[in-house]
């Protein structure tokens, strides 16, 4: 795996395969033709860093731990959002005016004092797969911003076998956390689409969820304790097996963005490693039986790890971008099946399989193998390759993501994807359903269409559009992809003035400066 991700693109760019002439085919029948683009060079004002700040904070990593660089400042620059990328491939971003690597919780805590003494910005930086803006290096009221980088801290530091829990630096990337554990014959179970890049550290600070979350948990559930680093000192969270020592300050640094810390260790939950599984592809006649299935699965205890539903776009998208033949297609129609499911199981829960099959077929809905099932399992991380390569084709491709109670899950859907077309005429609104709880899932949306000449606000039009269509819906403005600059203005929606009191008041506290992550999470 590549070190850095491409930079104006995603992950390695040698696994960029382009897109096929048919799927080419499909996407002109489908919106048009479309004006191809290419990534411009790359160019970023001079650093801000001031020269009396930069002794300082070299003393605490090093001098050769402090980069100014433009490679380096550039890396740091944006996350992985469409309009990050938009940005990026016209050569249009305003990079940290420094790169801090520490090498320890220490160091980390001399430079968020070193940092508030000088009155300089930081942004906590682990993988830098933010879709939300959350990495994006603002300034603020404050002359600079750094961008504290925590690759270096990727050590496996303790394994309790009797507890199974690990304890990791936050650096650590999912590939080499698993490495690590799997030589333990263990795991976290977390696969979210971001994996092969995303850290620990990340997961915790945006409450990470992944593929595989309805079997093995949110990344937040999986924390049992953690280490912070404030301006205002050190946090260490989480005692005992489980506490009523007042409310849980666990759950007010998770999620926080490093708005309020930086995490520089975390113990976590791990499982035996499956040496097992069956990834496997079921087909239902309606959106609504397989919302059905999906639900009875949770609430009787027969889901398995991963769970996920597209609907109807979804599954004829995917049907046509497969290569699906025309038999196979006929097959399904003369079944009069519309949406397809991904089931899947890891070691023991492969013996609720049969149970959670025949939940499935009391909704109409019936196996078509493990091919497609294992074709998306090792396809699983590819998604941002392909939305690199629709870039190019000069085509609008966004995510978003929300959840919602079972009650509401389908009056959602038809709101967002309603509010999405409507802002984007001609386009293809796409959704499935993962991550089941018993009250409710996730809905994660997908849209193609024509770039417009002015693409930056042809997206923010939809973007608004869809996210006071689910604050209309009772829904939650993000299930995973956290809040950064993208969903602050729906904050107040969320959690109420007084809510966001309280958050000002954390912040205040931990961060009397306010130099963390300017400009994210609170409004």
């Amino acid at each position: 795996m590549a070190d850095e991700m491409a930079p104006a693109g995603w992950g390695d760019p040698a696994r960029r395969t382009g897109l096929p002439a048919h799927a080419s085919a499909w996407l002109r029948r489908e919106i048009g033709t479309t004006t191809p683009s290419a990534p411009m060079p790359i160019s970023v004002a001079p650093s801000r860093l001031p020269a009396t700040a930069r002794a300082p904070l070299a003393d605490v990593v090093g001098a050769t731990n402090l980069l100014d660089d433009d490679e380096a400042r550039i890396a740091r620059a944006a996350g992985r959002s469409y309009l990050d990328l938009l940005a990026l491939r016209h050569g249009a971003v305003d990079a940290p005016d420094a790169v801090l690597l520490p090498g320890s919780a220490a160091e980390v805590a001399a430079l968020l004092t070193a940092c508030s003494e000088l009155r300089i910005a930081v942004v906590p930086f682990g993988g830098g797969t933010s879709v939300v803006g959350g990495v994006t290096p603002l300034r603020g009221d404050f002359e600079a911003v750094v961008t504290i980088d925590l690759r270096r801290m990727d050590r496996l530091l303790a394994v309790d076998d009797e507890a199974m829990t690990a304890t990791f630096e936050p650096g650590a990337r999912g590939p080499h956390a698993e490495a690590l554990l799997n030589a333990r014959g263990l795991t976290l179970g977390h696969f979210p689409q971001s994996y092969e890049y995303a850290s620990l550290g990340g997961y915790a600070a945006t409450r990470s969820s992944g593929q595989a979350s309805t079997g093995y948990g949110r990344f937040d559930e999986l924390v049992v304790a953690m280490v912070v680093q404030t301006p205002a000192g050190e946090l260490r969270l989480g005692r005992g097996a489980a506490s009523a020592a007042g409310p849980d300050l666990r759950d007010v640094l998770l999620g926080s963005e490093g708005a309020f810390g930086i995490i520089t260790e975390l113990t976590l939950r791990v499982r035996p490693l499956a040496d097992t599984g069956r990834y496997e592809a079921f087909f239902f006649r309606t959106w609504k039986d397989g919302l059905s299935a999906l639900r009875d699965l949770e609430q009787q205890r027969h889901a398995p790890d991963v769970a996920r539903l597209s609907d109807v776009d979804e599954t004829r998208v995917q049907l046509a971008l497969s290569g699906a033949s025309r038999v196979q297609r006929a097959f399904l129609r003369g079944r009069r099946a519309t949406c397809m499911a991904i089931l899947g199981w890891d070691g023991a829960a492969m013996a609720g399989r049969k149970a959670a099959v025949a939940v499935v077929r009391r909704h109409g809905g019936f196996s078509v193998g493990t091919s497609a099932g294992e074709k998306w399992k090792a396809g699983r991380y590819d998604g941002p390759y392909l939305r690199d390569d629709l870039l190019d084709a000069g085509v609008l491709v966004e995510t978003l993501e929300t959840s919602a109670r079972w009650s509401s899950l389908a009056a959602t859907h038809t709101a967002v994807r309603s509010a999405l077309l409507s802002a984007l005429p001609g386009s293809i609104v796409m959704c499935h359903v993962s991550h089941l709880y018993p009250h409710g899932a996730s809905l994660y949306f997908t849209v193609l269409g024509r770039q417009s000449s002015e693409p930056v606000a042809q997206w923010e039009k939809a973007k608004r559009a869809a996210g006071d269509a689910i604050v209309a819906s009772g829904a939650t403005i993000t299930h995973h992809h956290a809040v950064g600059t993208d969903h602050r203005p729906w904050m107040v929606d969320e959690i109420g003035p007084l809510g966001v009191d309280v958050l000002r008041a954390v912040k205040n506290v931990l961060d009397p400066e306010g130099i963390l992550n300017p400009g994210k999470l609170i409004p």
